[in-house]
């Protein structure tokens, strides 16, 4: 197998009820490796779904279903690694994202190895996403890929329909285990083993079905009650301390503010409650966080150790960010909507993309390896470089472009949800409803182009001023 890796990522899950408008929310930025690992947005017909699928990092192959789903999706512009689908929403409104690397230790590996030649991150959403009719059939479909195949790496993975999300932790090279979100509740889940108290005998979980005798049979419980997966199967290493558990803590902080927490806690909650009804504005704000008003921004007032002691969610290792929401009160073919960002989070704005369309738009689909401002990926990836230069310069700026961006796109989608009925073709019209957030969302960040070059113009060291 061949050593490749996306890196490191951070999931926001947000239940129909913890939410401002009743919809489920699964989200998560991809962060690749290193920066510039190019993404693309589009538009998978049954038709080009592959019936046998051979994985190109290991031996992994399988024979597909023959009648697939249509789904969107944000896969890796180049194959040589293979797909690396990430996220998308299928035509039965179901919606996945996969992965969230995740941490394990060695009483569990030493039982149940990794498999050299399992499924990884690669294939995931490409097997699992156009086959599932709900949530939960896509806990059970990877749980049974999972446990047939086996994996070659340890990752969390979140499924959403209209009622339910359900985060999915693999466990060695072929056990699992999945809770149901309350629908009251969020999480934020790093780069760690994520569940923590399991309760075997609940409706609202599901695992592989030798797991508990796997834990009581070989003394792994640490803990003299209850399950503790995160315990059993997870990692708390002082790496966790520095990477993971403060962007957990973080988001917590934000939409929990008055539970007094530590950013190096080993023991930050899995499942929490907000004070508030959560927003696509929260979960996009955290997945952008660089530790704002605390001493660990990197762009703050903190010491030079403390800006860099921990690890931000916002990273010039962003590739896209995805927020799949799922919406109640609307007809079926308006349900799923693929809100989208390509590259670092500090200098972009998510676009509410419906998924129920015959194409994407060319600026978010067609990314090629060569720059080119006209497209998206491309273009945020320049206002990030170009930003970060002078964080404080141009801040103003971005805030601007993105309350711009996300407001012209709303008013987009609220015309489209009104006029919907009266459409002949709905899948073509919100095709081009789309394109028209597309444009819009690419104006606006040239708009922020053009902004950030008349603040810094003036600031060059190459001038020389003259009297005259």
């Amino acid at each position: 197998m061949t050593e490749y890796h996306h890196g490191s990522c951070t999931t926001v899950l947000v239940g129909k009820k913890a939410s401002i408008d009743g919809s489920t929310m699964i989200a998560r930025n991809e962060d690749g490796f290193a920066p510039l690992n190019f993404e693309k947005f589009v538009l998978v017909k049954p038709k080009d779904q592959p019936r046998h699928y051979q994985a190109k990092l290991s031996k992994f192959h399988i024979e597909l279903p023959d009648d697939p789903m249509r789904y969107t999706s944000t896969p890796d512009v180049e194959k040589e690694h293979g797909i690396w689908a990430a996220a998308g929403i299928n035509s039965a409104n179901v919606a996945m994202t996969a992965t969230e690397t995740t941490t394990t230790n060695s009483r569990i590996l030493g039982l149940d190895p990794l498999v050299k030649d399992g499924l990884g991150e690669e294939d995931i959403t490409a097997i699992t996403l156009p086959y599932i009719h709900s949530a939960r059939e896509g806990v059970a479909r990877l749980g049974a890929l999972h446990e047939k195949y086996g994996t070659y790496e340890t990752n969390g993975i979140a499924f959403s329909d209209e009622d339910e999300v359900w985060y999915f932790d693999t466990i060695g090279g072929h056990h699992w285990a999945a809770v149901r979100i309350p629908d009251d509740a969020y999480v934020i889940a790093p780069n760690r083993f994520n569940i923590d108290w399991f309760d075997f005998d609940s409706d609202d979980t599901m695992c592989s079905a030798d797991l508990r005798d796997l834990i009581d049979q070989n003394h792994l419980n640490p803990d003299r009650k209850g399950y503790n997966l995160r315990h059993i199967f997870g990692s708390a290493k002082p790496k966790d301390t520095r990477y993971n558990n403060p962007r957990a803590w973080f988001g917590q902080k934000y939409l929990t503010p008055d539970v007094e927490q530590s950013p190096i806690d080993q023991d930050l909650p899995f499942i929490c409650h907000a004070n508030r009804l959560i927003s696509i504005e929260d979960v996009k704000f955290i997945e952008s966080s660089h530790y704002q008003n605390t001493p660990y921004d990197v762009y703050g007032t903190g010491t030079e150790a403390q800006k860099k002691q921990f690890r931000p969610i916002g990273i010039n290792r962003n590739q896209e960010l995805h927020i799949l929401q799922i919406r109640p009160d609307v007809p079926d073919a308006l349900k799923g909507v693929h809100w989208l960002a390509f590259g670092p989070n500090t200098f972009n704005a998510v676009v509410p993309f419906y998924a129920n369309v015959e194409d994407t738009p060319a600026a978010y689909r067609d990314t090629t390896t060569e720059f080119d401002p006209a497209n998206m990926y491309w273009l945020t990836y320049l206002l990030a470089t170009f930003g970060d230069y002078d964080f404080d310069l141009f801040q103003d700026q971005e805030d601007l472009f993105e309350e711009n961006s996300v407001a012209q796109c709303r008013k987009l989608q609220h015309e489209a949800d009104a006029a919907a009925a009266n459409q002949q073709n709905l899948p073509a019209y919100l095709t081009d409803i789309n394109q028209k957030m597309a444009d819009a969302a690419l104006k606006q960040a040239t708009h922020l182009l053009g902004e950030m070059v008349k603040l810094s113009a003036p600031r060059m060291a190459l001038q020389f001023t003259l009297n005259d």
